[in-house]
């Protein structure tokens, strides 16, 4: 139910508008000087502030004036024992609803209320839509309209502004630095601070350390000055440890303590020192799989996968592939200056019939080679690689016509998993999605039924 607020000084017509709009069923409070109003409304949810105009001290209009600049989404109503025009025009321009003349009429202030009510509802409405469509608005760097580049797209947006450790998860060639970029850009308090990308994988295990958290002078031999790490580095913005499922285990320890304290001990230094950054990691590996076999910490796991987004593989995306194509033909064609080659009907088909193992980056590879080949013509099959002009999808045959060679449903299901399987580097967390199920389904298929003897 809507809350109203009444401030008045006057005890006497405070408690007649009290108990006349309680009888009424409304959800009423009243206080008797906008100072009490300001923070009443501070604790409270207020919807509706109902305020004499001649009171001690902060008077009504300036009340308004203070309510629009600090509580925009409450709607004032003046009451005033003067009708005149100047007093009107002081209740606009203090940004109040409406004003009602005193003594008022309960049934007269009953009906403004109602129409204050009917205002905040429309617009709540507004807003509510509007945050929607901002949640499922595309995002200029992320090409594709498929439902899982849109669900990425929410995901990315409703978590673009927070502080939690985001955890980004895709086969390798997916664009998962294009998600990190995109959750920094996309935050209003991060995004003109800086973006510090790092390979894990690519820094050899003896100079991770340093990198990440710095070194003081004399720390190594090659250490002739002190250097912040780039946790320091990436100030109040973001810090993108990609592949952070390479890192070593000494150095999960580390890290973990890091980001549980929130500071940096720089490589030979004694003291702490505050890190600001916003942590973002990803992986293509599972990381599930790899804290059962231990090569993952598992408390570090759950530190990092506050949030998660998974980045879909590229033959799971449909149409997407044409849209990814011709944006690569413009970017590919636009760095060189030249006009962009159509995409010819057979060749879009051949695109759209490929897996994309390697998916974004292995289709790049393929439209820079087919515009390189093409010229100022138009892309044809023959201008992309060979893989995909022989490339057949999947189908099951039958070689045998022997029934009593011929295997069950199950044997064929389990086949199937562990094909699946195969292709994504015994990825399981991968696997399951491919196939569309979770992990424990898929245990459970790859299980072989125990046969008990006749």
């Amino acid at each position: 139910m809507s809350q109203i607020l009444l401030v008045d000084d006057d005890e006497d017509t405070r408690t007649l508008l009290l108990e006349g709009l309680k009888r009424r069923g409304l959800n009423v409070a009243a206080v008797a000087s906008a100072a009490e109003a300001l923070e009443w409304v501070r604790d409270h949810d207020v919807d509706v502030v109902v305020t004499d105009v001649q009171m001690p001290g902060t008077s009504g209009v300036q009340l308004c004036q203070q309510l629009r600049e600090r509580h925009p989404n409450i709607l004032a109503l003046l009451l005033t024992g003067l009708g005149t025009y100047d007093t009107a025009m002081d209740a606009v321009r203090s940004g109040a609803y409406d004003y009602l003349t005193k003594p008022v009429k309960m049934d007269v202030l009953v009906v403004a209320l109602q129409r204050a009510f009917d205002h905040l509802a429309v617009a709540r409405e507004v807003r509510r839509l509007r945050h929607v469509a901002d949640l499922t608005s595309p995002i200029p760097t992320v090409i594709g309209t498929s439902s899982a580049v849109r669900e990425m797209t929410t995901m990315i947006r409703r978590v673009a502004d927070v502080d939690a450790t985001v955890l980004i998860t895709g086969e390798s060639g997916t664009g998962k630095e294009l998600v990190a970029r995109a959750l920094h850009d996309l935050s209003p308090t991060r995004r003109s601070e800086p973006f510090i990308a790092i390979n894990c994988g690519a820094v050899p295990a003896n100079l991770l350390e340093s990198e990440l958290f710095g070194h003081v002078r004399g720390a190594f031999t090659d250490a002739k000055s002190s250097r912040p790490g780039l946790f320091l580095q990436a100030g109040r913005g973001t810090i993108f440890l990609d592949e952070i499922g390479e890192m070593p285990l000494e150095m999960q320890v580390k890290l973990l303590r890091v980001l549980q304290q929130r500071t940096i001990r720089p490589v030979g230094g004694d003291e702490e020192v505050q890190f600001e950054a916003r942590v973002i990691t990803a992986t293509n590996r599972d990381l599930e799989t790899e804290v059962e076999e231990q090569r993952f910490r598992e408390d570090l796991f759950y530190r990092i996968n506050v949030v998660a987004i998974t980045v879909p593989p590229l033959r799971s995306r449909g149409g997407d592939v044409l849209m990814l194509a011709k944006h690569l033909v413009n970017k590919i064609t636009g760095r060189n200056g030249k006009p962009a080659p159509a995409i010819g009907s057979e060749t879009a088909r051949k695109l759209v019939a490929y897996d994309w193992p390697g998916n974004v980056r292995e289709l790049e590879n393929c439209i820079e080679r087919a515009v390189a080949m093409c010229g100022t013509g138009e892309i044809e099959p023959s201008h992309l690689p060979n893989k995909l002009l022989t490339h057949q999808p999947a189908r099951i045959e039958l070689t045998t016509a022997e029934p009593a060679e011929m295997i069950t449903l199950d044997e064929m299901e389990r086949r199937y998993v562990r094909q699946v399987l195969a292709s994504v580097n015994g990825n399981k967390t991968h696997a399951a999605r491919v196939l569309g199920i979770d992990r424990r389904s898929l245990y459970r298929r790859l299980e072989v039924p125990q046969v008990t003897p006749t």
